[in-house]
């Protein structure tokens, strides 16, 4: 469903009654010539509120949706969803944790593969498994990833809903089956009715008791009757005054059962490959520029193979003619667009099913095609997601995979990295394969080589994406990034500060990051820097969980010169001077120097300098008078001379003499 403007899609695959399942809204990336990858326009955890309220208003419970919310209720639950494709496990699995969810607590889908992050939750913490798309050899193993984490769930106090492969029930372990809680399908009526009205169309009870659509609501699957209901609003939309319900209910249906027939009659009546060329090109750049629709379709022929006419260009058909022939439509401002609602995407959804063979050379198309001149950004933007929902539809996600390679390449210059991110974040929202999407995404960052290109999308995306739903697996993708002592400077900059932004909001994700940079036999590459700048007040958002705080100091002092971490260690005095923090930054920083006499001494050294003299480069929000700068290191100065077994002295500032120790 292609919403105004073209920036905003929704998969039919994905949308379930829940009010939306799997829909994304896609804004383009727009790319300066000397500027980083930038998200226009959007934020993304509004995005995800905005899913959830739709999904909570159009929601309607299917048969054993409150069994399954009874079992919840129990800290530490967990609950395997089954029942037959289409009638919306996902969403019922998403509303089951959205009702057992506290202030404050956080709802996040788990990988069905094991990464090399262990899960540590918390009582708060509410995780989705989706194994609906799991494969029967795959899902043996996929059930001993469950069991593992319901162990961690349980013991937690945490709550877990895990979805199951339809069809596969009989192979369900026995351990597994008492958390099993069978759905049934939802009223279809109801389900149209609802996302009828949450989308603002009136209409009365009776007026859906008409052609097919009793049909459609005992068989359709419940993203259809979502798509169905997109399509009425469409079809209000762009209708004459004076039209009412009747009319947008039928433009609707017609749209969504009669295209089909009438896209496979229409290209029977045109066998001409040309005609048919034109039209896939129209379908795929549709509200797009005449003469770029005319560009595409020879840059297909030529994709195909197939050999020129030769018939002189003014003996054959004009453009207008050929348009006409095939229902489509210039309009004033020069952009082409089907007469019909929704015809485009039923075209693309013939040429896809019907010509199998050809769906790589599509792929190659479409990729040509994002070089054509007459294309604008938001132009490339439909013409990437309409390609992704064919291949995702169509189980090719690796079609997408080469594409965003293929755009990253140096051969590429840097012209389609928002398109590649563009392609990335269709997979990685998509409701079936976004965790595939999300292990490519780890292979690329752990690969032997990647190209900057690729490693600057990765970074954008997992920034501005994977952070949002899936913040632990998008931190471990950017530490990779972050530490890969290849990656050119800057791109190793934007991956760090897109790492540190991750963990200095969350407490969890802070402890995490330090304990995976904290060196053991040999200090990680690098590792040390992060945990320094993550030691810097300046930009912190959340206290820093204590524990992982002294040990990250404690590595940072022992592997770093003091002149390193001084300017840190002075910030937080500062920041304690002025209340911005408590007496446990002190603590902090002794336990973590404690027990060696080199690295008190310099604590000593870096406090009295502060007391003294301001440093110049310390930031404004950290600026203390010096008669309380001094209060607060002779304060700390005495700390540290007792951790020396040194008598305390009345002054920072007179210490100067034994600040070597004894």
């Amino acid at each position: 469903m292609i919403g105004t403007g073209g920036t905003s899609i929704s998969d039919p695959q994905g949308p379930v009654h829940s009010g939306g399942g799997d829909q994304n809204n896609i804004y383009y990336y727009s790319v300066g010539p000397r500027e980083p990858l930038v998200r226009t326009g959007v934020d993304r955890l509004e995005i995800v509120r905005e899913h959830r309220r739709r999904l909570a208003k159009c929601f309607v419970w299917p048969g054993g949706y409150a069994r399954a919310a009874d079992r919840l209720a129990q800290p530490g639950a967990a609950v395997l969803l089954e029942g037959p494709p289409g009638i919306g496990r996902r969403s019922a699995a998403t509303m089951l944790l959205i009702g057992a969810s506290v202030p404050g607590s956080r709802i996040e889908e788990l990988p069905t593969v094991r990464e090399e992050e262990p899960l540590d939750p918390s009582p708060d913490d509410r995780y989705l498994l989706d194994l609906s798309s799991i494969g029967d050899g795959d899902y043996p193993a996929a059930q001993r990833t469950l069991m593992s984490y319901c162990a961690l769930v349980e013991k937690s106090g945490a709550r877990l809903v895990a979805v199951s492969p339809s069809g596969l029930e009989w192979m369900l372990d026995a351990e597994l089956a008492p958390l099993a809680v069978h759905l049934q399908r939802p009223s279809g009526r109801a389900v149209f009715s609802r996302h009828l009205r949450v989308r603002g169309v009136g209409f009365a009870y009776e007026q859906l008791d008409h052609g097919d659509l009793p049909h459609l609501f005992e068989t359709a699957p419940m993203g259809e009757l979502d798509r169905l209901a997109g399509l009425v609003v469409q079809a209000r939309d762009r209708a004459r005054r004076g039209t009412e319900f009747e009319h947008w209910r039928e433009e609707a249906v017609a749209a969504a059962t009669n295209w089909s027939q009438q896209v496979a009659g229409d290209l029977r009546q045109h066998r001409d490959a040309e005609e048919r060329a034109l039209l896939l090109a129209a379908s795929m750049t549709s509200g797009g520029p005449a003469d770029t629709v005319l560009s595409a379709a020879h840059s297909l022929l030529g994709v195909l193979g197939h050999p020129q006419d030769e018939t002189p260009r003014l003996a054959r058909a004009g453009l207008g003619e050929q348009f006409e022939e095939l229902s489509l439509v210039r309009e004033d401002d020069g952009r082409v667009r089907f007469v019909r609602l929704a015809y485009d995407d039923a075209v693309r959804r013939h040429f896809w099913e019907n010509f199998p063979d050809l769906r790589a050379d599509f792929r190659s198309w479409v990729g040509e095609c994002m070089e054509l001149p007459g294309l604008g950004a938001e132009d490339r933007a439909r013409l990437v997601s309409r390609f992704a929902e064919q291949a995702l539809r169509t189980d090719r996600p690796d079609d997408l995979h080469l594409l965003i390679e293929k755009w990253t390449q140096p051969s590429a210059g840097g012209r389609l990295r928002a398109e590649a991110a563009a392609a990335l974040e269709l997979g990685l929202s998509h409701e079936r394969y976004g965790s595939r999407f999300r292990s490519h995404v780890y292979q690329w960052v752990t690969t032997a080589r990647i190209e900057p290109d690729l490693a600057r999308v990765l970074t954008v995306v997992c920034r501005q994406v994977m952070a949002v739903t899936h913040p632990e697996q998008a931190m471990v993708r950017l530490r990779h990034l972050t530490l890969r002592q290849e990656n050119p400077e800057d791109i190793k900059e934007g991956a760090r500060s897109a790492l540190l932004e991750l963990a200095r909001g969350n407490r969890r994700l802070y402890g995490r990051l330090v304990h995976r940079l904290l060196p053991r036999a040999r200090p990680v590459d690098g590792g040390l820097d992060v945990l320094l700048a993550l030691l810097d007040p300046a930009e912190r958002r959340v206290d820093p969980p204590w524990q992982a705080f002294v040990l990250a100091w404690r590595a940072v002092m022992a592997g770093k010169p003091a002149r390193a971490w001084s300017p840190a260690a002075q910030r937080w005095l500062a920041a304690l001077t002025l209340r911005q923090v408590g007496d446990e930054v002190l603590n902090a920083l002794l336990i973590a120097a404690y027990g060696d006499r080199d690295l008190l001494n310099q604590l000593y050294v870096a406090t009295c300098d502060w007391a003294d003299s301001e440093p110049v480069d310390m930031p404004e929000e950290f600026r203390a008078q010096r008669d309380d700068r001094v209060r607060t290191a002779d304060r700390f100065c005495r700390e540290i001379d007792l951790a020396q077994g040194v008598g305390g002295l009345s002054s920072a500032t007179g210490a100067r003499g034994t600040e070597e120790g004894p």
